[in-house]
């Protein structure tokens, strides 16, 4: 298995199999204070249909023009009459209204997530908790952040985590004080199918013990970066280009 995965490592965690990710816009930003907010903007809309997802996270952040700079000045009536899918106006606002808040109080959103952070933990998911907790408490954003009681895999934040945390090819990474050993797989419909097909779980529920179930898995052929093989395997089922026997 592990042959199998590194071959697959080697072979497609490629910058230029990234697009059509939202990844690709935190490649504009050199400054880690806008690519941590763009990351996050870019990660919690990534939901619904690729193409709409690229075109709504762009709009988004074109209007900001520099991400620390906009949300530091919080002149969020550009956004007037937004809609995206079930994201409203309101809750974009709430949202970025969570980040200028955070960012007032704890200086980052780094800074934030490590107020939740403890090394010894076997995994970040209490500091996960934590963060969606406080991004949630500024006001509804239910479609962005997920309750983090309900035992939601947090998808959108785990892989806003990846993208921050870990540094290779395609995750331009930034934050330095979370270990890459510690990250939980973002669970979706890919890698849940995938991570089934490849034996690494039995369960059904893409839920939150899954998402634990499968990190360790990996962690068993790559304990310091587990979460490396994520990209590679959800990009079969992503790209038209791609053969997914072999993943068997």
């Amino acid at each position: 298995m592990q042959t199998k995965l590194d071959d697959l490592y080697k072979k497609y965690n490629k910058k230029s199999l990234v697009s059509p990710d939202p990844l690709q816009y935190l490649y504009n930003y050199q400054n880690i204070k806008d690519r941590e907010i763009a990351g996050l903007i870019a990660a919690c809309f990534a939901y619904g249909n690729v193409k709409q997802i690229i075109k709504t996270v762009g709009l988004i952040l074109e209007r900001m023009g520099g991400p620390r700079k906009f949300i530091e000045n919080g002149d969020f009536k550009v956004y007037k009459n937004f809609k995206y899918r079930f994201t409203t106006e309101d809750q974009l606002v709430n949202f970025l209204t969570a980040i200028q808040k955070i960012i007032r109080k704890h200086g980052s959103l780094e800074n934030c997530f490590l107020s939740y952070y403890d090394e010894t933990q076997p995994n970040i998911v209490p500091a996960l908790r934590g963060f969606a907790a406080e991004l949630r408490s500024f006001g509804p954003v239910n479609t962005l952040v997920p309750d983090p009681e309900k035992n939601s895999a947090l998808k959108r934040l785990n892989l806003f985590l990846r993208w921050m945390v870990r540094h290779d090819e395609v995750d331009p990474g930034g934050w330095t004080k979370v270990s890459p050993s510690k990250l939980i797989v973002p669970l979706d419909v890919h890698m849940h199918r995938n991570a089934r097909r490849l034996g690494l779980t039995e369960r059904n529920q893409a839920d939150m013990n899954t998402a634990a179930e499968i990190s360790a898995a990996f962690a068993k052929y790559c304990p310091e970066d587990p979460i490396k093989y994520d990209f590679c395997i959800t990009r079969f089922g992503i790209r038209d280009d791609m053969d997914e026997t072999e993943l068997e």
